[in-house]
């Protein structure tokens, strides 16, 4: 069984990187919306960024924000992907491609309309799925989640204490986390980012027992 990717989201100091990146996250990711308490300058970024190891990516994280200012950030903060978290349409995600992420709510009226709508574009290299709060919700992914070829993320409701859980039940590409790490909203909490990280692969090791 491939191992799950893990990204640590809402990067905004050199610690908190560090911390990342020490206890084996695939990707850091910085947040380019303003509104958000984990907004960072693309400046900044930037200069984060070039204290990445080797194989671990950098994504920019956007909402609803127009082509001309993805492509402002881009020149000031390239990135490895980028991560579309609002209501783009398809239209737009095609243009900020390729490499793009492109998050979905879960809702279970929409979720299997939403996966195949996203599943079908090109430029799209992974769904991020925002997780309901309630874990006996996630139940309901799992046969949508099933009729999707590319690579899907889970995302939004995740801690060291859940991820665990969400591993074995959708067996995911990836998992990504913000708040469940953080200590309060935009303040990581490398406590937190080892435990996230140690869950995954704890998770990940039982997966592999089961199958030998």
């Amino acid at each position: 069984m491939p191992r799950t990717r893990i990204k640590i989201c809402g990067i905004t100091d050199a610690d908190a990187l560090r911390a990342a990146c020490d206890a084996g996250a695939d990707a850091v990711g910085f947040v380019f919306i303003p509104r958000s308490r984990r907004f960072i300058e693309p400046e900044d970024a930037f200069a984060l960024s070039a204290g990445l190891p080797p194989f671990v990516a950098s994504v920019s994280l956007f909402a609803d924000a127009p082509l001309e200012k993805f492509m402002e950030m881009e020149e000031v903060c390239p990135t490895t992907l980028t991560q579309l978290h609002g209501d783009e349409d398809v239209e737009l995600a095609a243009q900020c491609g390729p490499g793009v992420l492109k998050t979905v709510r879960y809702d279970a009226a929409t979720i299997a309309d939403e996966l195949a709508r996203w599943d079908e574009l090109d430029e799209v290299d992974a769904i991020v799925i925002d997780l309901p709060a309630d874990p006996a919700r996630w139940s309901g992914l799992v046969e949508p989640s099933r009729a999707v070829s590319k690579p899907l993320i889970l995302s939004g409701a995740l801690t060291p204490e859940n991820v665990g859980d969400a591993i074995r039940l959708l067996r995911p590409y990836g998992v990504d986390v913000s708040a469940g790490v953080e200590t309060s909203p935009g303040v990581k909490n490398p406590v937190l980012i080892r435990a996230f990280c140690a869950a995954v692969q704890r998770a990940d090791a039982e997966a592999q027992a089961g199958r030998d």
